[in-house]
């Protein structure tokens, strides 16, 4: 965020959102649970798909919140998303209130293209936001 606001793809009045966010996050954060292996990177575009099967590629494994991936898919638009989200709460359930976590999940991928990509993803970054803290 700091990086977006002194590029000037994020203002400074617009940057107080997500500080309003870092000191919230505790209780934003949804309940505690152990880190998982993510894939990273987990956008439509590194799932693969054939009739019967699919595959994910080019990941950027390291362990976090396992409702990070699944934010990350939900972002840029994923085919079957919702069948992949049944099939994942079924194998491990999520916590409660993760749907309404999600634009939490989406903050630092939007951040991240905002610093690369300029102000055209800042107006969904500050959205996502401003939709974290109403979630809470």
């Amino acid at each position: 965020m700091r990086q977006a606001v002194d590029e000037r793809s994020l203002t400074a009045g617009e940057s107080a959102v997500f500080d309003e966010v870092c000191t919230r996050l505790p209780q934003l954060a949804g309940p505690p649970e152990p880190p998982a292996r993510l894939h990273g990177d987990l956008w439509s575009g590194n799932v693969l798909w054939s009739r019967d099967a699919a595959w994910l590629i080019d990941p950027a494994a390291h362990g976090g919140h396992r409702e990070s991936d699944l934010a990350l898919l939900a972002l840029f638009g994923c085919p079957h998303l919702e069948r992949i989200r049944s099939a994942y709460d079924e194998a491990s359930p999520l916590a409660p209130g993760w749907r309404d976590r999600i634009p939490l999940h989406q903050l630092f991928p939007l951040l991240a293209h905002v610093v690369i990509f300029g102000r055209g993803y800042a107006d969904q970054a500050v959205a996502a936001a401003h939709a974290a803290l109403r979630a809470a």
